[in-house]
């Protein structure tokens, strides 16, 4: 086990120094942010003195790697727009981006997994038919148009709902949550909805083939020839055989959904690190992106660590060929 976690982080700190390499590679070829930061009123010498200041006076190579001697003491440089550390300026905004991502994932495994169950149990009833259609609308729709579409249903027709903003919060372990008060889940509920409708979609789908895969097996027909009643077969038979596949997707889909919630949260205005990107993409503030970068490439490599570990306690069968 101890080699199989040395080797996981070996593998990791290959993938986050292969990622910074193409990040200042690209970032390098698609403009230089000291034409944004500095005003065409300002002369040679004093555009001069601020490219230097910036180091963007050196070739890339050693940009580089005055980047990684810092990144090695904490230090991933400064915001070129909020001049402050940008490693401090992501972390500021991540819990936001976090909440939104966990609700929606709740909200898929809380509908997607139910849904999905009856229709591998009961494919040819009506229900089933009409969920198994609803997913493929919930595929085939624009994240940007559903958001409008809410937006326009629950707050402008309607009232029901706020439409941007995170609502009041609370500190909890020394950062800022919504989920913690009645007007922060009002303010969340709408972005949550929007950002889960794909993964919902998606737990359906995987939950229903797992079943149709699940029910034919021996173990189950010998389960119900033991008498097991019908909720006990599908809870402890299909529904845990079922979950294994389901884990592993719903773990790398947690990663997406933080990385991927750019355009929910402009559309709701809610101001979590996508927000962040986006604006810093605009302005070119390198050190906000290749920050933000790492530290989505940490969240993927410690939620695919954490998926392997749940899929060893899942499935004995992975346990017994780590033993061996």
């Amino acid at each position: 086990m101890i080699g199989w976690l040395l080797r996981r982080v070996a593998q990791a700190l290959v993938v986050v120094l292969l990622m910074t390499v193409i990040v200042f590679v690209g970032l390098h070829a698609i403009g230089n942010p000291v034409d944004i930061l500095i005003g065409q009123d300002v002369d040679q010498v004093e555009r001069a003195r601020i490219i230097a200041e910036l180091g963007f006076d050196q070739p890339l190579w050693r940009q580089y790697l005055g980047f990684l001697n810092g990144a090695l003491h904490g230090n991933l440089g400064a915001s070129f727009v909020y001049s402050v550390p940008a490693i401090e300026l992501i972390l500021q905004r991540l819990p936001a981006t976090l909440e939104l991502a966990v609700a929606a994932l709740i909200l898929a495994v809380l509908l997607g997994v139910p849904l999905g169950l009856f229709a591998g149990l009961y494919p040819e009833n009506w229900f089933s038919k009409s969920v198994m259609a609803g997913s493929i609308v919930g595929f085939s729709l624009p994240t940007f148009w559903v958001g409008l579409m809410l937006i326009m249903t629950f707050s402008v027709s309607l009232g029901m709902l706020p439409s941007s903003g995170r609502g009041q919060t609370v500190e909890f372990l020394g950062a800022q949550w919504s989920f913690l008060t009645l007007d922060g889940l009002r303010h969340m509920l709408l972005p949550a909805i929007n950002l889960s409708l794909f993964k919902i979609s998606l737990v359906i789908r995987l939950t229903r083939a797992g079943v149709r895969e699940v029910l034919p097996q021996d173990w189950v027909k010998f389960a119900r020839a033991k008498g097991l009643s019908p909720m006990r077969v599908v809870g402890m038979h299909v529904l845990r055989n079922t979950l294994i596949p389901l884990v592993t997707v719903l773990g790398l889909e947690l990663g997406s959904t933080i990385a991927f919630a750019v355009v929910t949260e402009n559309i709701f205005s809610w101001p979590g690190a996508g927000k962040l990107i986006l604006d810093s993409i605009n302005a070119l503030d390198r050190p906000v992106i290749v920050s933000y970068l790492v530290v989505v490439v940490c969240l993927f490599v410690t939620l695919n660590l954490i998926v392997d570990i749940l899929y060893k306690v899942l499935d004995p069968r992975v346990r017994l060929e780590t033993a061996a």
